[in-house]
C-alpha cells in the first residue's frame, strides 16, 4: 500500500509559529518532482513541540494541499494510547490515507504493552498503520515477534524500521507480510536487500529526485542502478543524521537552499556555524549550491 520514496516532512517555523504557506509550497515541490507519499509531523515535522491545534492544524493543510494526488501518512502516535487514537481518528476525519505511530517513548512498555497499545489504535479507527520502530529515540524495541502478531490486524500494513539493525529488518521480513519502509536515509538500499519497499525520507526535503530514482530502481529489482544512487546520496544522508539530532541538518540545509527557515522550538537548536559550513560543503559536492 505504501512503498517507494515517502518524503517526511519538515515543519517550516516564521517568528515562531507554523508558516503554512510555505508548508504549502514544501507539498508542491515534493509532488512536483514525483515523490510518492508525503509524511507530516513525524519526528523530522517535530510534532513534540507542536501544540494539539497545531498538529491537527497542519494535517489538515496537508490533506488539502495533497488533494489526493499522493498518499498522506501523517504522524498520530503518542506514549499515551487515548491520545493517538483521538489523533488517528482526526486523521481519519481529515481524509489522510493513513498514519504512521511511534512506539509509546519514556514509559517503555513491555512486548505485550505495545502489542495492546497498537491493536488497540487500530480497532477503535479503520485507517491503514504503519508502525514506526526507532528504539533510540523511545527507550524500547519492538520485537520481530510482536509485529508478525500486529500483522495479522487488517489495517497494520507497513514498518518504518530504524533501529540499525538489518538482523531486525531479516526477522520482520521472514515472521510476516508487513510492508518494511526504510526509517534511515543511509540503509534504505541494505534493507531493500533482505526485502525493503522504500523509505519514509529525511534526505527527500531537498532531492525527492533522487531518492524516487533509487526506491523505483529498487522496487524495478534493478540493485545496480540502486547502488549507484546510495553512493551518490550517502555522503548527503550520512550528514542529515549525524551532525546533529534529526532534524536540526535538514533544517539547517532547507535554509542554505532558501526553501525554508532554519527555525526550531527549544530544546531544539540550530545547527552550530563550525557543523554550518561543514553542511555547506557537503551540499555543493552534491551540486545543490553553484
Amino acid at each position: 500500500m505504501f512503498t517507494g520514496s515517502l518524503v517526511a516532512l519538515v515543519t517550516p517555523f516564521t517568528d515562531g509559529r507554523v508558516d503554512f504557506e510555505t508548508l504549502r509550497e514544501l507539498v508542491n515541490f515534493q509532488i512536483e518532482s514525483g515523490i510518492d507519499g508525503v509524511v507530516p509531523v513525524g519526528t523530522t515535522g517535530e510534532s513534540p513541540t507542536l501544540s494539539h491545534e497545531e498538529h491537527k492544524k497542519v494535517i489538515e493543510v496537508v490533506v488539502d494541499e495533497v488533494g489526493g494526488r499522493v498518499p498522506v501518512v501523517v504522524g498520530a502516535g503518542s506514549n499515551s494510547t487515548a491520545e493517538a487514537v483521538d489523533l488517528t481518528r482526526f486523521a481519519k476525519e481529515t481524509g489522510a490515507d493513513g498514519t504512521l505511530q511511534v512506539l509509546p517513548y519514556y514509559n517503555k512498555p513491555t512486548q505485550e504493552g505495545l502489542y495492546q497499545h497498537f491493536s488497540t489504535i487500530a480497532e477503535a479507527v479503520d485507517l491503514p498503520m504503519v508502525l514506526y520502530n526507532i528504539p533510540g529515540r523511545c527507550g524500547v524495541n519492538m520485537a520481530p515477534e510482536t509485529m508478525a502478531r500486529l500483522a495479522e490486524i487488517d489495517n497494520i500494513v507497513a514498518v518504518k524500521e530504524a533501529s540499525g539493525q538489518l538482523d531486525q529488518a531479516s526477522q520482520i521480513a521472514v515472521s510476516c507480510g508487513l510492508t518494511i519502509l526504510s526509517g534511515d536515509d543511509s540503509l534504505t538500499l541494505p534493507i531493500a536487500s533482505v526485502g525493503g519497499q522504500g523509505v519514509i525520507s529525511v534526505v527527500a526535503n531537498i532531492v525527492p529526485t533522487d531518492v524516487k530514482a533509487m526506491t523505483d530502481a529498487i522496487l524495478e529489482g534493478d540493485f545496480a542502478t540502486a547502488r549507484q544512487w546510495h553512493n551518490k546520496l550517502f555522503p548527503l544522508s550520512k550528514a542529515l543524521l549525524s551532525l546533529a539530532t534529526n532534524p536540526i541538518p535538514i533544517k539547517a540545509a532547507m535554509a542554505i537552499l532558501k526553501r525554508c527557515s532554519d527555525e526550531m522550538r527549544l530544546p531544539m537548536v540550530g545547527l552550530d556555524a563550525d557543523k554550518k559550513e561543514q553542511l555547506t560543503r557537503i551540499l555543493a559536492d552534491y551540486g545543490l549550491l553553484h
